[in-house]
């Protein structure tokens, strides 16, 4: 057996032989590059081998050199059978691997879908009954197990019919001879007949051994195989203690009862699969092979495959502009948690040398892949009045496309895009890996602003490796059951792979506005603040996913944070993840209440009114004003310290009805006003006639009373509801707070989420 890597750079001389009969051209500097992949027979009289071209995902860059498996120059393992550095566990690798890269061959070619003329086939090696050549060939014992089931068909059924002629046939000397009979009506009856006896049919072991064989293949590898008996074949543990040596033993103990051409040819066939040096005579007479060249699009088909969908609208993955995209499905968004809203996801495979890295032109093309698809997604949900029939046969026959562009928020919904490249398990197995690439670059970016997840300039990818053997195998069984279960799981993992990259850059979180505050109002007069950074992907569309780069390039994630808190409640949820469970612990859907751990430290300061008059007043003017102690400690003067400074909310009480409390805002974008008794006049401030008779204001002489100064908090709304609508035990708050020896007007300053401990 003879290898040759494809794309490896091979010194004429060294492969002039092995390589006659194809195209394989020399070039200016003597070396020749063969761009096929798969087998072919070697009829020349120096050679009379079979060679097999593997694909260049087994060579990888070692210091500048392509060495196979990282360890092996390719010219060093031209000729598998003669003197090399490969272990048996490698060349054992290499005799399966060929099978399979030959039933990968053979499925990409039986499938009417893929409309190409890359496959070069003619008919394949045949068992020989002598000497002509022995071969180190797995897959001509194969491919020979499987031939020679079609073809002697004739020879099974006369085997069958002899093994089971006569069989369960009474013995009437013996039943006469050895059993009582009954005498009824003057005939014997005998209850217990003697049947005659099975004895051990050799023939019939060795069938039993034959079609397990191909049953197992059938199952292993995917070759078809009609098997047309009612055996009960050797599979499972059973069948791998076969692989293991007892099939060989089995054999050999049998094999002296067999003499005519037909079962020893069967028997030779059973014990060559079975031997591990995989020996085999095989003709030599006339040029085989089974080619296909630019093997990229075989990995392309493949991943397509057992990743894509083929059922995609036109103008998606065959763009407008030409471009055509690997691959492409309908799945789960990343943003949302509900089945029913899909996106399409965007992937193109990558069939590279080990270690070769992603190019800048791939990365480019990828992100036009997704402006096209926006572009295309735009065009179907924002063009109703064109007579555009291909949109229109596009809405009426693809219902269930996504919308990207949120209305409301003015957001787009991130497009997942992906590479997908084939990678060798280093331990030569054939288990199901997907991972990130362990390449320097894992991922690429590309975007106009910053901190926008949520904008259509705002372009990811991710780039994963498979295991190629994996692939390989999985798409040789042609197993449709197989397939379906492994598309199904690498799409959760390419899905949460690339949730997992996002959440490593961006912190998510969901909102709800509060009662009292319309968002989609708040939304269109904040819009430049909050555009590309909140979008709606739920179902309720009143719940926003808001998104915040950590390295907070524009430096005010913090306080756009506290500026959306005081109009929405705000937790953090991750991306995908159901907001409904974590919403909840802030508002509870029906009675619209905050919960007590999510409230802010925000300062409000708790003021009391006198009468209805003052209440009026602080509706009508905005304001509310507390008086500034000034040396004359009057009852209720404070001597303000920071905290009445940065004010956010007020609660205000009535002085007779301690019952009924009033929420409000503070606008903090606005100056404290600092006043004295002739501004409050101004204002027609409601005095307390008891204290200061307004008749009297102007004539009485109190230079001290007259030094009076206040502070006038204004405010946003008048008056919002408190959140939840909750109601406050004031007579508590107030008792804890104010001294008795104090007025009970004085106002005083507290955190917002202390106030919680005297909600009702």
């Amino acid at each position: 057996m003879r290898i040759i890597i494809e794309e490896h750079k091979y010194a004429a001389a060294d492969v002039k032989d092995v390589l006659k009969g194809i195209d394989a051209l020399e070039n200016v500097e003597g070396y020749v590059s063969i761009n096929y992949v798969g087998y072919f027979y070697n009829t020349d009289k120096n050679v009379r081998d079979c060679v097999f071209i593997l694909p260049k995902v087994l060579l990888e860059d070692v210091d500048g050199k392509e060495l196979v498996f990282g360890k092996y120059a390719p010219e060093e393992i031209i000729n598998l059978d003669a003197h090399n550095p490969l272990t048996q566990q490698e060349k054992d690798f290499i005799y399966e691997f060929a099978v399979w890269i030959y039933r990968a061959i053979v499925v990409f070619h039986n499938d009417k879908r893929n409309k190409t003329n890359i496959v070069y086939h003619k008919k394949i090696a045949e068992v020989g009954k002598g000497s002509k050549h022995l071969s180190n060939t797995f897959l001509d014992i194969l491919l020979s197990l499987v031939k020679f089931n079609k073809d002697n068909q004739d020879f099974f059924f006369y085997i069958l019919r002899n093994i089971h002629a006569g069989f369960n046939k009474i013995n009437w000397n013996r039943t006469i001879a050895t059993t009582p009979a009954i005498i009824q009506d003057g005939n014997a009856v005998y209850l217990r007949p003697v049947n005659k006896k099975r004895q051990i049919n050799f023939d019939e072991e060795l069938l039993v051994i034959f079609f397990s064989i191909l049953n197992y293949i059938h199952d292993h590898y995917g070759f078809p195989v009609d098997i047309n008996c009612n055996f009960d074949l050797i599979t499972g543990k059973q069948f791998d203690a076969y692989l293991n040596g007892m099939g060989k033993m089995r054999l050999k103990q049998i094999k002296y009862k067999y003499f005519s051409d037909k079962a020893l040819e069967l028997w030779n066939l059973c014990y060559a699969f079975f031997d591990s040096a995989r020996q085999i005579y095989v003709s030599s007479e006339q040029k085989e092979y089974l080619l296909v060249k630019n093997f990229n699009i075989v990995f392309e088909s493949i991943i397509d495959e057992l990743v894509g969908d083929r059922n995609i609208p036109a103008g998606l993955k065959e763009q407008d502009d030409g471009k055509r995209i690997d691959h492409m499905y309908s799945y789960k968004g990343l943003t949302t948690y509900e089945e029913d809203k899909p996106i399409y996801y965007i992937g193109d495979s990558k069939y590279y040398k080990r270690g070769n890295q992603i190019g800048k032109e791939s990365v480019y093309k990828q992100f036009t892949y997704a402006r096209n698809v926006i572009q295309w997604n735009l065009n179907l949900f924002m063009n109703d009045d064109r007579e555009d029939k291909e949109l229109q046969y596009d809405k009426k026959n693809f219902g269930n496309v996504p919308k990207l562009r949120d209305d409301v928020t003015e957001g787009y919904n991130v497009i997942p895009n992906f590479f997908i490249s084939a990678r060798l398990n280093k331990e030569l197995s054939y288990k199901d890996e997907v991972e990130i690439t362990d390449k320097q670059k894992t991922h690429f970016s590309n975007s106009h602003f910053e901190n926008r997840l949520f904008d259509r300039d705002t372009l990811l990818i991710c780039h994963y490796d498979v295991n190629f053997l994996y692939v390989i195998s999985l798409y040789a069984r042609n197993n449709s059951l197989q397939k379906d279960a492994w598309k199904k799981d690498v799409r959760a993992k390419f899905r949460s792979e690339i949730q997992r990259m996002l959440t490593e850059r961006y912190d998510f979180y969901a909102m709800q506005a509060h009662p009292n505050v319309d968002a989609k109002t708040y939304l269109k007069e904040h819009f430049q603040q909050t555009l590309g950074k909140i979008y709606t992907p739920f179902g309720n569309d009143e719940v926003f996913s808001l998104a915040l780069d950590k390295e907070d390039p524009e430096g005010n994630n913090e306080a756009l944070l506290t500026e959306l808190r005081k109009h929405f409640f705000v937790v953090e949820n991750g991306i995908g993840e159901n907001p409904e469970p974590a919403i909840t612990k802030i508002v509870e859907i029906e009675g619209e209440k905050y919960s007590a751990q999510h409230l802010d430290d925000s300062l409000i300061l708790v003021g009391c009114m006198r009468n209805t008059a003052q209440r009026e007043w602080v509706f009508a003017q905005g304001k509310y004003n507390i008086r500034i102690n000034t040396g004359d400690q009057r009852e209720g003067a404070v001597i303000p310290d920071g905290m009445f400074f940065n004010i956010k909310h007020l609660l205000l009480y009535m002085e007779d009805r301690l019952y009924a409390s009033e929420y409000y805002d503070v606008a903090t974008d606005k100056p404290l006003e600092y006043a004295g008794l002739d501004r409050l006049k101004e204002l027609h401030y409601p005095f307390n006639v008891k204290r200061l008779p307004i008749d009297t204001f102007e004539s009485r002489v109190d230079r001290q009373y007259m030094k009076r100064m206040y502070m006038l908090y204004r405010l946003e709304a008048i008056p919002n509801k408190f959140p939840g609508e909750k109601k406050i035990d004031i007579t508590r708050l107030l008792s804890d707070f104010i001294k008795d020896d104090e007025p009970l007007g004085r106002p005083f300053v507290m955190k917002m989420s202390d106030l919680t401990n005297y909600l009702v």
